[in-house]
């Protein structure tokens, strides 16, 4: 039963932290979003919370499926 709560704790642990530093790095999408996109194309500025899904979506759509392993 030990063994269950240590990894539950340590499952929920990494959840938590993931999602917190996902939460962190939308600050320099949002900042560079609302820097350069709103002055070269004159789109509207994103908040924080569009960031983090903006950055979420990237990660999503643009992660390479390529294994470095030499069998």
């Amino acid at each position: 039963m030990q063994n269950i709560t240590v990894a539950l704790f340590a499952v929920v642990g990494t959840l938590v932290i993931g999602i917190g530093f996902g939460l962190l790095f939308a600050f320099p999408v949002m900042w560079s979003w609302n820097y350069a996109v709103v002055a070269v194309w004159h789109l509207p500025a994103i908040t924080w919370g569009q960031a983090w899904c903006l950055s979420f979506l990237a990660s999503v759509l643009l992660k390479s499926s390529v294994s470095t392993s030499s069998k």
